[in-house]
């Protein structure tokens, strides 16, 4: 049951939790029927989660990536841009990924998170020193209430070798083939929102932003309580893209205006959306949006696999691109090193905490 005592201390719930290393998969497992306290939100936090109509917004666009390389990307050039500018997420099809591939993605990933209690637990921890890291909730001890998911963590970039050995084995080749899916895709995409800022071929890439990526692969097992907590809250991502792979389950939402938008699952699409650099890069041209994830009400468990694209040189300087500050529209945010800007990310809870905001000028 809810404790509704004004006394609570939730300090013990959270070590209580920490320490049996096995995430909200364990509690599932326990045959909770009620969700810990730690996990209820605020009414506030959730008076937004039921449609505000009988006619539900349209979803987000679906552009057919066929032809990019072919007298189409002109047109390709002009969906993705106006994606970007207007919703900040958009889903991709006829990519060049094989859909066995996806589905060996996610499969791979729903298997690390389904391994008996003693395997996940001997993996859970906090540290990231290793590049591989299994948790519930990055943010436990900063945030007002957790949220009911668990996640896999890899940094895949910069290169480095050594990875691979702290990868568990479960897991370890589909990832690595993952990745190198991502890079392709990855690196077409963000040629073609460079094109979409009429700037020079490749320049995103020249900026290292296909270098820096990290993976999440979150689990969102059964919530017995779904109308009292999320699967993920409100955020932006804070990179320049993200890679996202998400099942047939669905729950991802954006904010498009005043009204959450469903993301819905598209057989053999992958999504993509503009994070907070992106949008200071683009000086506000591309829109880093607000999403979540509302916390899974079926039996069968949702997985999403993301990869997050972000500059590899980390001490240089990023702020609105010299091409696309003008006199009539000077730039709009600080230059900053990307890792102050990180360090600034992880201060903080995840919801409510977009960068844009604190590096405008």
């Amino acid at each position: 049951m809810v404790n509704s005592n004004e006394d609570y201390d939730r300090s013990d719930d959270l070590k209580r939790f920490e320490e049996s290393k096995t995430g909200v998969k364990g509690l599932v497992d326990a045959g909770h029927n009620t969700i810990p306290r730690i996990f209820v939100h605020p009414p506030e936090a959730l008076s937004d989660l039921k449609p505000v109509s009988d006619t539900p917004p349209e979803s987000i666009p679906v552009i057919d990536l066929s032809g990019f390389d072919s007298d189409r990307r002109a047109a390709l050039v002009d969906q993705v841009t106006r994606a970007a500018r207007e919703y900040g997420f958009f889903q991709i099809v006829n990519h060049g990924i094989p859909r066995a591939k996806l589905d060996r993605t996610i499969a791979a990933v729903k298997a690390f998170h389904e391994q008996p209690a003693e395997a996940r637990a001997g993996l859970y921890t906090r540290e990231s020193g290793t590049g591989f890291s299994y948790m519930s909730n990055v943010d436990l001890f900063q945030s007002k209430a957790a949220s009911w998911r668990d996640t896999m963590t890899v940094r895949l970039g910069p290169a480095d070798p050594s990875l691979w050995e702290h990868v568990p084995e479960i897991c370890r080749d589909a990832v690595a083939e993952w990745d190198r899916e991502v890079v392709r895709l990855g690196g077409l995409v963000l040629d073609l929102v460079g094109e979409g800022l009429r700037l020079g071929a490749r320049r995103l890439r020249e900026l290292s932003c296909l270098e820096g990526r990290i993976m999440v692969g979150h689990y969102y097992p059964y919530c017995p309580q779904p109308d009292l907590t999320l699967g993920l809250r409100s955020h932006a991502d804070p990179g320049v893209l993200t890679v996202l792979l998400q099942d047939h389950m669905g729950g991802l939402q954006i904010k498009h205006g005043e009204v959450w938008v469903d993301v819905k699952p598209v057989p053999g699409a992958v999504v993509i959306n503009v994070g907070d650099l992106l949008q200071i890069m683009s000086n506000d041209i591309y829109k880093s949006v607000d999403h979540r994830v509302l916390a899974n009400s079926c039996q069968e468990p949702r997985v999403s696999i993301a990869v997050f694209l972000n500059p590899g040189k980390r001490e240089e300087l990023y702020g609105p691109l010299p091409e696309l500050i003008l006199p009539e529209k000077p730039a709009l945010y600080q230059r900053f090193t990307f890792s102050e800007f990180m360090r600034r990310h992880f201060t903080k809870e995840l919801d409510n905490k977009s960068l844009k905001n604190y590096f405008k000028i």
